[in-house]
C-alpha cells in the first residue's frame, strides 16, 4: 500500500488486520489531526447494489509526522543504522 493512494476502510482493515470497531475511530482521529483525508465514493448505491465506500488517503503532513513517530522507535544497531534497516 502506498501512503498517498486512496484506500477504502475495508481495504485498510484487510491489509492491517485491524477490525472495523477499532479502525474507523482511529481513522476519524487521524483525519481530525490532519494526517488523513477522506471522501465518499461518487456512485448511486441503488444502481451499484452496495453502499458507497469512504476512501482515505494519507496527507503530506501525515507522512511527515508518521515518519517522525516511527523514527523515535528505531533501535540503532552497533553500526548506527536502524536494527531493521535493509543491509
Amino acid at each position: 500500500m502506498t501512503p498517498r493512494a486512496d484506500r477504502s476502510g475495508a481495504e485498510i482493515s484487510k491489509a492491517t488486520g485491524v477490525g472495523a470497531g477499532t479502525l474507523y475511530p482511529m481513522l476519524a482521529r487521524l483525519e481530525d489531526a490532519g494526517w488523513f483525508e477522506s471522501e465518499w465514493e461518487n456512485i448511486n448505491a441503488s444502481e451499484a447494489g452496495r453502499p458507497r465506500r469512504r476512501f482515505y488517503r494519507m496527507t503530506g503532513l501525515g507522512q511527515t509526522r508518521a515518519r517522525a513517530a516511527l523514527a523515535e522507535f528505531q533501535i540503532p544497531s552497533i553500526d548506527g543504522e536502524a536494527a531493521w534497516a535493509p543491509r
